[in-house]
Order: structure tokens, then sequence, then C-alpha cells
């Protein structure tokens, strides 16, 4: 199995929620937020790509991080209310989660430069 890149796991997750969604009915408050969640976990990733700083990257990522735990909110609510099958909910969720991880791990190893970046700065200003 390929490795796939946080954009392309959102992408399709992106893809896989807009199509379960317009076969829901009367939930379109729920629908909606999972929708824009959904689609900002990617809207902001890609973002990254083209940060002004590490700290901008970071911060889109975290953006990015936190809308992809709303996702995870809205698809446990919208199998509360029965508007989701079991099995749906946690292929969708499952994809979720593996985007979280790869998202955590990125924004980590993002600090973690940072951090011994500006230890070396300051290292060399004493």
């Amino acid at each position: 199995m390929e490795d796939k890149t946080i954009k392309e796991l959102s992408v399709e997750l992106t893809v896989e929620i807009t199509a379960v969604c317009d076969n829901i009915k009367g939930r379109s408050v729920f629908v909606n937020q999972v929708l824009r969640s959904a689609s900002s976990i990617g809207a902001n990733s890609h973002e990254a790509k083209y940060a002004q700083s590490r700290a901008d990257f970071i911060s889109k990522m975290e953006i990015a991080l936190k809308e992809c735990y709303e996702t995870e909110y809205w698809l446990e609510i919208l199998l509360k209310v029965k508007a989701l099958d079991e099995s749906t909910y946690k292929n969708l969720n499952s994809k979720c989660g593996t985007i979280r991880r790869k998202l955590i791990a990125s924004v980590t190893t993002a600090k973690s430069k940072s951090s011994k970046a500006e230890e070396h700065f300051f290292e060399k200003e004493v």
C-alpha cells in the first residue's frame, strides 16, 4: 500500500464525505458543518505548502488538525442521529484518524525543527 500525502487523503475524504452527505436528508445543519470542516482540512494543509515562514506553516497545519478533530465530531453526531450507518461512520472516521496522525507528526516535526533552529541561533548569539 502506498503512503498517501495529507493532501491526497484530505481530498479523498472530502469527496467521500460529499458523496455521503448528498444522500442525507433533513440534517442540513450537521451536513453543512461536516462538509465545511472536512474541506477545510485539505484547504489549510494545502495552503501550508506556501507558508511564509515555519511559524505560518505550523499555524496552518494546526488549523487543519483542528478541522480534522471537528470533522470527527460531526461524523459522530451524524452517526448518533442515525444519518450515517455504522460502517460508513467507521470508514470515514478511520480516514480522519489517519489524516489526524499525519498532521500531528507534521506539526511535531516542524516544531522540533523550529526549536532546534532557535537553539542554534541563540547559541551563536551567546
